[in-house]
């Protein structure tokens, strides 16, 4: 065989007798480690995010090095941007913003978040999705998806905040300056419910209610804009999935130190 190799024994000998090095199993496995990762997470962790996972697992790395093996792998984050509604024109009566911007807050159930957001399918067209998200621990709280965009929305998404977290004292809701929630409607129940405080962001200020702008800008990169919805029942099980399967309880945020809204307000209730 040598011969026909047209190498020598010595060489041929030295050759069996190689073994991958220790760095060289080890990237394999943390090869491994990393696609289980990113899989799990629907193709939409980045190096930042794995990054953090594999340390919350007690496996010493360094960001740079995951970086390198997903290049090797072939693999990155994939998240689509798309379709944004024009902003309405129309004049809106100023009111008080009682948030201020100040999304700071001790513990859970002192300021929530809401707002509307728009999901198009094939056989039903647009429909809408509110949210209802607690700024300590940024989950989702309460969301209602409907083929109007109406007051009716808007409340049965804050109705089933109310009737998962059970406040016990006044806390804040803040939404923006749509007609769902400067409606009479809307703003009767506020009133009964004799716990919420409405704030309101400032006309054409989607800063002032970013933190669920930014969910909203996720869960449509993440899932909304990978693929087609057929109808609106479709769309409305790929969506209840996504924040009650994966954003609450799997999807690490690194805005509460890089683990997942569920694990937050659970330490939250156990020193409470």
């Amino acid at each position: 065989m040598c011969k026909v190799l047209k190498v020598s024994r010595s060489t041929y000998y030295k050759h069996l007798s190689m073994q991958p090095s220790k760095r060289e199993i080890e990237n394999e496995k943390l090869k491994e480690q990393i696609l289980e990762i990113y899989e799990e997470s629907d193709k939409t962790y980045g190096a930042p995010r794995i990054y953090k996972t594999l340390i919350g697992k007690g496996i010493v790395i360094s960001l740079k090095r995951i970086q390198r093996l997903m290049t090797k792998l072939g693999i990155k984050s994939i998240v689509i941007k798309k379709f944004r509604p024009a902003t309405n024109k129309s004049k809106i009566e100023s009111k008080e913003n009682v948030l201020r911007r100040d999304f700071s807050t001790n513990t859970i159930n002192e300021k929530w978040v809401t707002d509307i957001t728009y999901i198009y399918t094939i056989k039903d067209g647009w429909c809408y999705l509110a949210s209802v998200m607690d700024l300590y621990s940024r989950k989702i709280i309460g969301h209602a998806m409907s083929k109007t965009i109406d007051t009716k929305l808007a409340l049965q998404a804050v109705k089933n905040a109310i009737l998962l977290q059970k406040p016990q004292n006044p806390l804040i809701l803040h939404s923006d300056l749509g007609s769902q929630y400067t409606s009479q409607e809307f703003g009767k129940y506020i009133s009964e419910s004799k716990i919420l405080i409405h704030s309101f962001s400032g006309k054409g200020c989607p800063y002032d209610n970013a933190c669920i702008e930014s969910f909203h800008a996720s869960l449509k990169k993440e899932a909304v804009n990978r693929v087609k919805y057929y109808d609106f029942d479709s769309a409305r099980l790929s969506i209840f999935k996504y924040i009650e399967s994966w954003y609450n309880r799997k999807r690490i945020h690194s805005s509460i130190g890089y683990i997942t809204p569920q694990r937050c307000e659970d330490l939250a209730k156990s020193v409470a």
